[in-house]
């Protein structure tokens, strides 16, 4: 079982001497950085100049410079570029400046457990993974609670990284909600086969594949998108609050009966190899060698897939059915 950290077992004390630069102040950077400032830690941002996050970053109350002045001024850098970008800014305008027992901190372990970067040895390399996107994570932080996070040490020169990491956590309102204590192999490896398997990969393709079952079928796509799509919201939402059995005690029985004896035909042995060799594929690091390529060849392949993914039928109806629930759209 993960041990698992709260409020009692981090101390900011650890960060108050300390200058934390936001590298990326996107999705996740916004969220980090805000919460960081608002515990009252010294908090930089970094970003293109000019560029939409930059201003965000002005308009939230950090300073703002380029990653290279971040990396000379800060103590602990915090990446949070997307992955296919970190290895080349990394070398480029933080590796440079690295100092003795600065701290390397990343949210997601890809880089460096495929050795895309590899940090010097003088320096503290730590995960805090928020498991929630940046609006919850500064939302939840705002109301008083927050969301959990992992935490992990790659490397511990200073002999006091996990205390750095779990003072970090506290900082963005993690230790609010509880911080596991994972390592960058496993948050790594988990959470690719979490996209791939059912996340993003496996229910997409669920989806569609129902849906088009339905068309085949004869029955009306407007049909078909409600029972194939639109309603699983609500099934998600519902084991989300409370597990497998909140969900099939707030269905009928016919939909408990019917899900409980057909779904193994759906997920069934034939899936389950598939998973497992979806698993090695990243285990292996043959996923982390087909993406690195993509990621330099342009994303060629990414953006054949996307096309092809906006012109299938059940995007065309969807926007049609949605247009005509207007407490979908976000502001």
């Amino acid at each position: 079982m993960a041990k698992i950290y709260t409020e009692k077992d981090a101390d900011l004390k650890v960060l108050k001497n300390k200058t934390i630069a936001i590298v990326g102040y996107g999705n996740q950077g916004h969220a980090q950085g805000a919460n960081l400032k608002d515990s009252g830690l010294n908090v930089i941002a970094a970003d293109l100049k000019g560029s939409a996050a930059w201003k965000r970053a002005e308009k939230d109350g950090l300073k703002v410079m380029t990653v290279a002045d971040a990396a000379k001024e800060a103590d602990f850098i915090q990446i949070l570029l997307p992955d296919e970008l970190q290895p080349r800014i990394y070398r480029a305008e933080i590796e440079p400046y690295l100092e003795e027992g600065n701290v390397l901190g990343f949210s997601h372990g890809f880089n460096i457990h495929f050795n895309q970067i590899i940090p010097p040895e003088n320096v503290d390399v730590v995960m805090v993974a928020p498991k929630a996107p940046g609006d919850l994570v500064r939302r939840t932080y705002q109301e008083g609670i927050g969301v959990p996070c992992l935490v992990a040490v790659k490397q511990d020169f200073s002999g006091k990284a996990l205390d750095v990491g779990l003072a970090y956590a506290k900082g963005i309102g993690g230790t609010r909600a509880g911080v596991l204590e994972t390592t960058f192999d496993e948050e790594t490896e988990t959470d690719l086969f979490g996209e791939q398997v059912d996340l993003c990969g496996g229910v997409t393709a669920m989806i569609k594949a129902a849906f088009e079952t339905l068309v085949e079928a004869g029955y009306q796509p407007e049909i078909a998108y409600f029972e194939a799509c639109h309603e699983l919201k609500l099934i998600v939402d519902l084991i989300q609050e409370g597990g497998f059995m909140r969900m099939w005690n707030n269905v009928s029985n016919t939909a408990e009966y019917g899900g409980l004896t057909r779904g193994d035909r759906i997920i069934n042995q034939e899936s389950r190899e598939a998973m497992w060799e979806i698993l090695e594929e990243i285990q292996s690091g043959e996923f982390a060698r087909e993406w690195i390529l993509e990621s330099q060849a342009g994303l060629p392949v990414k953006k054949a897939l996307e096309k092809r993914e906006a012109e299938h039928l059940i995007e065309q109806v969807g926007a049609e059915l949605r247009a005509m629930m207007p407490w979908l759209q976000k502001k």
